[in-house]
């Protein structure tokens, strides 16, 4: 049956009549029932620019996501354009959806998907693309992007995995990299004014004008040719018109868009349930691992003024009593002293409590913490060191040494606090078993300074590792991936480590997950065209939520990659504990972060030579390339502006 046929009636009517007697009959039903404080009901006949937002996850994961937030918002504020919201059904839903022939449906107004004009899907991580192809198939939009009609919505990626679109360039329409408030509406601009034109040249007028004027990727129109080792020769574009490289997108006066506003408030559980203000973008301490550090760059600040009437404003409008100051480090901000003290102030004595999610070592101070807990609501500190060894560190540009560590920790624990938590990576480029048995040591050092500091034997440290992921856009964006192997092994002789302490063991606590989902996340995250039919023999064989430890297979995605690959040349291994040299052709070349390609090589024989580089918000630049290439710059404080009234708000 082909996907015009099954397409949901027109109209939009909702779905909800049909899908309530479905609901008793599924776990959670609340996460699909809509109705929440600051949801948005527009007439649908009114608006000319229809989108659907999907986060590809369920309801209490995406619910929170900062970016879906502002978008659903800044879309909904623009005259004609309405935005709907929609996240992955767990298999309960789907199966009933599929038996009584329903679609994917949006939870503001249970529209069907396949009426918009935009599916538009956030991917933080690229463990969701199978929750894409999933919700493609429930909506009834065909799978690949070749076999949609005009009346089919345009699917759009954005997101930070949205810089390397390339496995599922079959499946999406467009990409759009980099910051989405105004990008959104250009979009919007584009799609109203070929609906009025009478949609010349049908979907690919629409994507040919996004791909022109540089506000969107749209990969049909570039062609990929291969060498006979596999590695890529050339991506080009396959229509005039169609540029070379396409650049990001960058929001340069962050008060002039104080978003989210007034988020919506869940009405089930979530995972974050707090009012989040993003009081900066962008990030240059520099550290080679981080993708999201590399692609956001420059640094651009949120003043004071608009982070208090941005916090006054989210709490009036959500009833929430936890205020998240968000950034890539928020302890960073040129004025977080002056912001912490003066909300601190406004808020003291009511319920509401201020958090810094991100917080680095050589950033916190203990006035910083006691401003954070006024309230009373002190919890564990959490810092991320990263790298075990100072060898390490040194690697990845973390610059943090362990004496950093061990003041600070000594300073929390001689104020009050009793419990630490501690982030590290394993699998880092030229790590070392001894490298990560390091983090014993410092684990352990991290236990007697508390003890000492504190007078009590109360103390805890809890120890949580990931495996490591070359990402795109970064200088380990050419290193070889650990294997799965080599990751288990060394978690496994840390964890002996710890245990066979005699002193110390007891009183730290290790977190961490085995090496196999890094695998497949670093196949997706430096993928080619040639990954979108693993992805696609992955699901077709019951790949979904792979970002759950209890759906997420293996030896599913390992199949899936001997039928995908098959006749390429290529293999799991060759995307993933393969190094690339200088000269080959990565699969997101042609997608311009504004990073300089030379400084990124740079920077990765800096690592392998073990030199630092300093953080260029406060040293003369290094020549990264965003600000001149992207006509951008730096923006920081401090701007000596205050939170006024200086009274207290009682609440």
């Amino acid at each position: 049956m082909t996907a015009t046929s099954r397409r949901a009636p027109a109209g939009a009517d909702s779905l909800f009549p049909l899908l309530e007697p479905l609901l008793g009959r599924v776990a959670k039903p609340i996460q699909y029932v809509g109705g929440e404080v600051n949801s948005v009901t527009k007439p649908w006949d009114e608006c000319d620019v229809r989108w659907c937002l999907m986060y590809p996850d369920a309801y209490e994961v995406g619910q929170p996501n900062q970016g879906v937030a502002i978008l659903y918002e800044v879309l909904n504020e623009a005259e004609g354009v309405l935005a709907e919201r929609t996240y992955s059904v767990w298999p309960d839903l789907a199966a009933l959806l599929r038996e009584h022939d329903l679609p994917q449906f949006t939870l503001d107004n249970h529209r069907p998907v396949g009426a918009f004009d935009v599916l538009g899907v956030s991917f933080s991580t690229e463990l969701g693309y199978t929750n894409l192809l999933e919700a493609l198939d429930l909506a009834r939009i065909p799978l690949h992007a070749a076999d949609r009609g005009v009346d089919d919505p345009l699917v759009v990626a954005g997101g930070h995995a949205a810089f390397n679109p390339e496995p599922i360039a079959d499946f999406i329409d467009a990409a759009v990299i980099g910051d989405g408030e105004e990008a959104s509406l250009r979009v919007s601009e584009i799609i109203r004014g070929w609906k009025a034109e009478g949609r010349p040249d049908g979907r690919d007028g629409v994507l040919l004008r996004l791909a022109a004027e540089g506000v969107a990727y749209v990969p049909r129109f570039y062609d990929v040719t291969y060498t006979e080792d596999g590695r890529i020769q050339r991506v080009a574009p396959n229509r005039v018109g169609v540029p070379f490289s396409v650049a990001k997108h960058t929001l340069m006066d962050l008060d002039a868009w104080p978003y989210p506003k007034a988020p919506i408030v869940p009405i089930a559980e979530t995972v974050h349930e707090r009012y989040s203000v993003e009081i900066f973008r962008g990030c240059t301490r520099g550290c080679r691992f981080c993708q999201a550090g590399m692609i956001t760059r420059p640094v651009r600040e949120r003043n004071i003024e608009t982070i208090g009437t941005m916090v006054a404003g989210g709490l009036a409008a959500t009833g929430l009593e936890e205020v998240g100051l968000l950034s890539l480090s928020s302890a960073d901000h040129s004025e977080i002293a002056e912001v912490t003290r003066e909300l601190a102030d406004r808020y003291e004595g009511t319920n509401v409590s201020l958090s810094l999610p991100s917080t680095r070592v050589d950033a916190f101070n203990i006035d910083l913490a006691n401003e954070l807990s006024r309230n009373g609501r002190r919890s564990g500190l959490t810092f991320a060191p990263e790298g075990g060894s100072e060898r390490m560190r040194k690697v990845i540009n973390k610059m943090v040494t362990e004496d950093d560590l061990i003041h600070t920790v000594a300073t929390a624990f001689g104020n009050g606090w009793r419990q630490v938590k501690l982030y590290f990576m394993c699998g880092l480029p030229t790590e070392t078993d001894e490298d990560v048995l390091a983090i014993a040591d410092m684990a352990a050092r991290v236990i007697e300074t508390g003890r000492q500091a504190a007078g009590s034997r109360d103390i805890r440290c809890t120890v949580s590792i990931g495996g490591f992921v070359p990402k795109p856009h970064t200088p380990f964006q050419w290193a070889a991936q650990a294997s799965a192997e080599t990751i288990d092994h060394r978690l496994m002789t840390l964890r002996d480590a710890i245990r066979a302490d005699k002193r110390y063991g007891r009183a730290i606590g290790m977190r961490y997950h085995d090496g196999r989902p890094g695998v497949i996340e670093g196949l997706l995250s430096r993928g080619d065209r040639r990954v979108g039919a693993v992805i696609e023999a992955c699901w077709r064989s019951g790949g979904r939520f792979d970002g759950w430890s209890e759906h997420f297979s293996y030896d599913r995605w390992v199949a899936a990659c001997e039928v995908g690959l098959a006749g390429t040349g290529v293999d799991l291994d060759w995307y993933t504990t393969r190094e690339r040299d200088y000269a080959e052709v990565l699969p997101w070349d042609h997608l311009d972060s504004g990073l300089d390609r030379d400084w990124l090589w740079e920077d990765w024989q800096d690592a392998l030579d073990e030199q630092p580089v300093e953080d260029c918000r406060w040293t003369p630049c290094y020549d990264c390339g965003v600000c001149p290439q992207l006509d951008t710059a730096i923006q920081i404080g401090p701007t000596g502006k205050h939170l006024l009234p200086i009274t207290p708000v009682l609440r």
